[in-house]
């Protein structure tokens, strides 16, 4: 039955002489939602997506998979897992006069200020701070050029095998480009860190310098706020990777992943997040199958590149203008 048949027939029965059971009616009710999520999950607009069961890394949804894109602030998820690698929480950090300065977002940082390892990571993940990514970097490396190297081998060592960082904060630049598998990926590794998973999952938290100035800082994942399933996540943006966000939920106690680049604006971020986190849970219940969308770029460039999940269809969708095949 198509939705649009769904109709009541005015001349044979005056609505009020309608009588519906309350079950059929509650029924019909989340069908009709259930079909709206997933004709949502098929017409993502974001450049590329990924939904991913957590615990056995199955791809459960996912449009230009493997496209290669901008990582924006997402990057710092990278940064976080290297410096848990490498440092102690408690760790104290002098801030230089380079990180200070880097724009745009900061925390506030200035140089010779001394902060914790913990303070930082906090900074950089809940503030998305810049100023904060910089520093922990040239604490772990010495420079933010080293750092990068140890960013990259992190990456290979995962199997994030088609990202390339070149800084620490995610700002734009020749050569650096991630995908939304790769981030899925990334993010699933970092929720098995207990520290990294309770900070990402902060609404709001407080970081202070050695000296005792303070600064309250709020999530940019604004999830937090009004989807009780969302655990976590970060977001990103610059102009040319528009709007990202890698977030985890749990639904039905199924944990899932959630990997969006590219969303045309912040409110289409949120909306197509949470509709890929529905549909992933259907997929993980069996009330839906795995798909696959690739696509032409939606937008003005970044770079297209292959896409292993599936083999190219002769025919083409007009109506969604997706070559799409349902996974096996």
């Amino acid at each position: 039955m198509k939705f649009h048949e769904l109709r009541i027939n005015s001349n044979e029965a005056p609505f009020e002489a309608i009588k519906i059971p309350a079950f059929f009616l509650l029924f019909l009710i989340m069908w009709c939602w259930s079909f709206v999520t997933v004709v949502s999950a098929g017409e993502i607009k974001s450049r590329a997506a990924v939904a991913m069961d957590a615990v056995t890394g199955r791809v459960l949804y996912a449009k230009n998979p493997d496209n290669f894109l901008m990582p924006a602030s997402t990057t710092k998820l990278m940064t976080a897992l290297v410096v848990l690698d490498h440092a102690s929480l408690s760790d104290v950090v002098t801030v230089s006069k380079r990180a200070a300065i880097t724009p745009p977002t900061k925390v506030g940082l200035k140089e010779g200020d001394r902060v914790t390892i913990e303070a930082l990571l906090q900074a950089a993940l809940v503030r998305s701070a810049n100023d904060a990514a910089v520093a922990l970097a040239e604490a772990v490396a010495g420079t933010e050029e080293e750092f990068v190297n140890l960013m990259n081998k992190k990456a290979a060592e995962i199997g994030a095998e088609n990202t390339r960082f070149i800084n620490a904060n995610g700002l734009p630049g020749k050569g650096q480009h991630i995908t939304a598998y790769d981030l899925a990926k990334i993010m699933r590794v970092a929720i098995q860190s207990p520290v990294l998973k309770e900070i990402l999952n902060k609404r709001v938290t407080e970081v202070s310098t050695q000296s005792g100035r303070r600064v309250l800082i709020t999530n940019t994942n604004k999830l937090l706020w009004h989807d009780e399933d969302i655990v976590g996540g970060k977001t990103g943006y610059t102009r040319q990777a528009r709007h990202c966000l890698v977030c985890v939920g749990v639904r039905e106690n199924e944990t899932i992943i959630v990997a969006v680049l590219g969303a045309p604006s912040r409110g289409m971020l949120w909306k197509e997040s949470e509709n890929l986190m529905a549909f992933g849970s259907k997929v993980i219940n069996n009330q839906e199958e795995p798909e696959v969308y690739l696509t032409k770029s939606d937008y003005d460039p970044p770079v297209v590149t292959k896409a292993s999940y599936t083999k190219k269809s002769k025919k083409k969708n007009k109506r969604s203008r997706h070559t799409h095949r349902r996974m096996i």
